[in-house]
């Protein structure tokens, strides 16, 4: 699965998309491919601020468990509750379990951006796409 472009990455394998000030998170298409198959989901509650590169989450699979990271600074103005309540769900008028659709039916939280927050220190897909070439993926 390729990286969208219109997306941009943490270092970390979350993903943002910025419309307006509010930014959707979810994993890359990396991330689900090394947990294999999510099982548990940990998210903030609405109204939780973040802080980027801080911690919001944690999702664990049979093979690991993985912090998330907030990408940006904002507070979380919804979650994805299906997700949280079965990460490998289908979602209704989404044919692929929650798994197979990360950057789509697999969001997980949306966040108001902070006062002056950008995604300017986030990759683009180009980045993100060297950093995994880098890794050795």
């Amino acid at each position: 699965m390729s990286n969208p472009t219109e997306l941009r990455y943490a270092p970390t394998h979350e993903w943002a998309k910025l419309e307006g000030d509010v930014v959707t998170v979810g994993v890359t298409a990396f991330a689900i491919e090394q947990l294999t198959e999510p099982t548990y989901l940990e998210l903030p509650a609405v109204g939780t601020a973040v802080t980027a590169g801080g911690k919001f989450g944690v999702i664990e699979s049979y093979k690991s468990t993985s912090d998330l990271y907030s990408p940006v600074a904002g507070t979380v103005i919804e979650v994805n509750e299906p997700l949280v309540d079965d990460p490998k769900t289908k979602r209704k008028g989404d044919p692929k379990p929650v798994n197979d659709s990360p950057f789509h039916a697999g969001w997980m939280v949306k966040i108001k951006l902070a006062a002056g927050a950008t995604l300017d220190h986030l990759l683009t897909a180009e980045q993100y796409d060297a950093q995994l070439a880098a890794e050795g993926h």
